[in-house]
């Protein structure tokens, strides 16, 4: 573990069920006067009725309100510098994302380009952006990438088929709202990846060279919380219980990477989604158990403690029989949640392996934080075992 370790995140979080109702109270934690308000999402949020909800609570208190639905699910620099345009002639005192990872990451980024001189490209990578943004409030409706409480944002790059990643304290949020019953109508592929990609998240900022005591706390809990419920959330989608427990995992699995940072499975995903389209959280499902057993050896110590919050019986099992359930574990969690393992059926042919394994070593960020160094080499033997 590190010696020296900090923590970030959101400046007020409000969780449970039905806390959309007090977005109108709440205003006044943004610290400054609200008259004017923009809404990010997706078409599909809009149409079940979330915003609605939003627009009435701020029409209460006097504030006007747009809404922006031309967020792309993994959006691009270009979509995001659209969406920038069609915006940027009016003045609003806070921005609020309601929907998945792609819209809350897209709410961030809009967020501090309306007060940064400089482009997309000019922000990616770690503390370049040098102003503070437009307030955000953000709201999630899936339970996976924890972007609500992180101080990251990841675009898609088309040109260099990447995802690559702004990373700054301006892209914390001043008020988030967890609320499961927004998640209830989630379809079964997208509680299946969403889930799994919160679980990554924890285990990977587990196991990264910068754990820590904090981040510990964090991934632990989400891990639990994930482990306990991942399974009822998908068969029976209406179980508000199941519901909270990963939307509240999810958020704990962004506090643990804000803290640890994710490694090498996020990594490699990063080139499957953005040269293949392959949905992100389904990127990290294939590649979490072989990159944990490609780590195993440095790992082992770390991946016996989380088969207790795993549910794993740990009585009377060595540190590695229990190193192997975990692995064994979250595969048998992919067939359960019919997760795709096969990435020939994304297009992916073995002739590009070698390219895209290139791309992957590119993503020094995460893989640094990776406990066990990967060649090229190694990046392509994990690839092609999901062929």
């Amino acid at each position: 573990m590190q010696s020296i370790y900090q923590f970030q995140t959101a400046q007020n979080i409000f969780a449970g069920q039905n806390s959309l109702q007090l977005l109108g109270g709440k205003l006044s934690l943004l610290g400054v006067e609200v008259k004017s308000a923009l809404i990010i999402t997706q078409p599909s949020i809009q149409d079940l009725g979330f915003c609605d909800l939003i627009i009435t609570q701020l029409t209460a208190k006097g504030v006007t309100t747009d809404i922006n639905t031309n967020i792309l699910p993994e959006p691009t620099v270009e979509n995001i510098e659209q969406v920038f345009e069609a915006t940027a002639n009016k003045n609003y005192d806070v921005l609020i994302g309601i929907g998945g990872g792609s819209v809350l990451d897209t709410t961030k980024i809009l967020s501090v380009l309306r007060t940064n001189d400089a482009s997309i490209e000019q922000l990616l990578g770690t503390d370049l952006v040098k102003n503070p943004g437009v307030p955000t409030i953000l709201i999630p409706t899936t339970s996976g990438t924890g972007a609500e409480v992180t101080p990251n944002a990841i675009v898609t790059l088309p040109e260099q088929e990447l995802k690559i990643g702004i990373v700054s304290k301006y892209l914390l949020p001043s008020l988030v709202i967890l609320d499961p019953v927004l998640t209830l109508k989630l379809p079964k592929p997208i509680t299946a990846a969403t889930g799994m990609d919160a679980f990554t998240h924890s285990l990977e900022s587990f196991i990264s060279t910068k754990a820590n005591p904090i981040s510990d706390m964090f991934a632990l809990e989400s891990i639990r919380l994930i482990s306990s419920s991942i399974v009822e959330a998908y068969q029976n989608g209406e179980s508000v219980e199941a519901r909270e427990k990963m939307l509240v995992g999810s958020m704990y699995g962004g506090m643990a990477l804000t803290s640890a940072g994710t490694a090498a499975v996020h990594a490699l995903a990063y080139p499957l989604g953005g040269k293949y389209k392959i949905p992100h959280g389904v990127a990290n499902s294939m590649l979490l158990p072989h990159v944990m057993k490609f780590n195993m050896d440095e790992i082992t110590d770390r991946l016996a403690l989380v088969a207790e919050p795993m549910g794993i019986r740990a009585q009377g099992l060595s540190n590695v029989e229990l190193a192997e359930k975990v692995v064994d574990q979250i595969i048998e969690w992919t067939r359960v949640l019919e997760i795709p393992q096969d990435l020939k059926s994304y297009g992916v042919r073995e002739e590009e392996l070698p390219e895209i394994s290139v791309s992957a070593s590119q993503v020094t960020r995460l893989l640094n934080n990776n406990p066990k160094k990967l060649s090229l080499a190694d990046i392509e033997a994990i690839y092609r075992q999901l062929l």
